[in-house]
């Protein structure tokens, strides 16, 4: 996805507001749109990113 792109950054936005996220949560998504190829790959990817840094911290 290009984050470049009006509509991408709409739709992030919305997942921020929705998902009430944080600033590091916001930074990983920022990083994870450009290897995504649509909003349901971006939240498989977080949702994989999150699930590693829990599995990192037990």
């Amino acid at each position: 996805m290009n984050i470049n792109d009006k509509s991408v950054l709409e739709m992030l936005n919305k997942l921020i507001v929705i998902n009430r996220l944080n600033k590091s949560q916001i930074l990983q998504m920022v990083n994870l749109v450009s290897i995504s190829n649509d909003i349901n790959d971006l939240n498989d990817n977080l949702k994989w990113e999150s699930s590693k840094s829990f599995n990192q911290n037990i």
